[in-house]
């Protein structure tokens, strides 16, 4: 069997790729994996180990929280299913030390036919690439397993409330500034934050308008949220608001619009938090991390602010990778996965929401202004069809790459990535003006269709 997990857990099309069987098998597995984990006197112990599994509002996910919960309980574990909840809200209460094991049923900002399975380990952190290599394995060599019987079968029960009262409370404590008198609209997506990222907010005194907020299971992502942010940006202008925050189906991202309905995009939001953080005295080194995907604009504004930027691969657990081994305390990427390490161990848009909020409070002035000081460099994205995607260290293509770094200099740069699932070439390259830009991407693109087409 090839790799089943990717990047965030394992994810495809509901009842075909993610079916519950597979869920079945997964739980089996992650439990047969915490178990063996767990130190002696635990193992021995009357009390079992608990997991607890959250899902976001996909029609698909109610099966697959049985299923995987069955898996569980059937090898040993304790279970509670805390209903639709956002992923961060998961991470969240793995930090209590109540739980050994996190499940979060989401396909994120994919569209509704979607779901996957992410798994969290105590203290609120993904798996390692190694972990989860361990979970397959014990996945396909089911044979030999003895199953437990009588007392030694796990309990299933529920609490939808748990994440209302530990999370929310959380992140209160984390904004810390009444809200009273600042009108914020904000698209749920139909999705996992529909019901507390408006709770948050209102509990932290904001005046809040509320859209897509009806998930009926199948409307999730639809059109809606931070991956179709025109209806917020309408609705923001028409409310007044001072601002408006747009979530992904699962929450652990969120991107914003200003009061004139101009969106406000990762990069952006990081830009402002960072600035703010230093101004307190809590960015760690003095430094954000970004990915390779986040406008040079970003890197080029925080240079004059005196603050470090440090670059990861795309995903925001390479981010939170760099961040834990070097002490930092913010990063994320230009899609609106925002880490801030005083309060979340994973990207959270509610978290992210109530901090822009608390700055624009704070400070006194508009979110426009407070993001005006990072100006966006122009940018072409050229998508290189039917090439061999392994072929880029081809040195023709790495002298066109040279090439184009030196036309651009210091006010531009090359990326050239390979698709994680398509025979497809991406070629990014950002400069002083569009049509630079325009012109170094499509030279770029025209060699790497001749030199990889298959």
């Amino acid at each position: 069997m090839a790799r089943l997990f990717g990047t965030d857990g394992v994810r495809g099309l509901a009842n075909r790729d993610i079916t519950a069987d597979l869920a079945l098998k997964l739980g089996q597995a992650a439990a047969r994996y915490t178990l063996e984990k767990l130190p002696a006197k635990r193992r021995n112990s009357e009390q079992k180990p608990k997991a607890i599994i959250g899902r976001d509002t996909r029609v698909s996910g109610e099966f697959l929280s049985h299923a995987i919960a069955a898996g569980l309980a059937s090898a040993g574990m304790d279970v509670v299913r805390i209903g639709i909840v956002p992923t961060p809200a998961v991470a969240f209460l793995m930090t209590s030390g109540e739980y050994d094991l996190g499940v979060m049923i989401s396909a994120s900002h994919n569209p509704m036919p979607d779901n996957g399975i992410k798994f969290f380990a105590k203290g609120g952190f993904k798996l390692e690439d190694a972990v989860e290599d361990e979970i397959q394995a014990l996945l396909e060599n089911a044979e030999g397993w003895e199953a437990p019987t009588g007392e030694g079968v796990g309990e299933i029960t529920s609490d939808h409330a748990i994440a209302d009262r530990a999370y929310v409370n959380h992140l209160l404590e984390a904004c810390d500034t009444p809200l009273k008198g600042l009108r914020i609209a904000v698209d749920c997506a139909n999705g996992a934050a529909s019901f507390l990222g408006p709770e948050a907010l209102r509990e932290a005194g904001a005046d809040v308008v509320v859209m897509n907020a009806s998930p009926d299971g199948r409307n999730i992502n639809d059109d809606c949220g931070s991956t179709h942010p025109e209806q917020l940006q309408a609705v923001v202008v028409a409310s007044k608001a001072a601002f408006g925050v747009a979530f992904d189906g699962d929450a652990d991202r969120c991107l914003a619009v200003d009061h004139e309905g101009n969106l406000i995009d990762g990069d952006k939001i990081m830009g402002m938090l960072a600035v703010g953080l230093k101004k307190s005295g809590r960015l760690n080194n003095d430094t954000l991390v970004v990915t390779v995907m986040s406008n040079l604009g970003l890197k080029l504004a925080m240079e004059k602010q005196g603050i470090k930027t440090v670059q990861t691969a795309v995903g925001d657990r390479y981010v939170l990778e760099e961040i834990l081994a070097s002490g930092h305390a913010l990063g994320g990427e230009q899609s609106g996965h925002v880490i801030n390490a005083h309060y979340a161990t994973t990207g959270d848009g509610i978290l992210t929401a109530l901090m822009i909020a608390r700055d624009v409070k704070r400070s006194g002035k508009t979110l426009a202004e407070l993001t005006s000081f990072i100006q966006r460099l122009p940018q072409t994205l050229i998508n290189v069809p039917n090439v061999d995607k392994n072929g880029l260290e081809s040195e023709v293509i790495q002298d066109a790459v040279a090439k184009a770094e030196a036309f651009l200099g210091d006010t531009g740069r090359v990326l050239l990535r390979a698709s994680g699932t398509e025979p497809l070439v991406r070629v990014m390259v950002e400069a002083a003006t569009q049509t630079e830009a325009d012109a170094a991407a499509q030279r770029l693109a025209d060699v790497v269709a001749k030199e990889l087409a298959l």
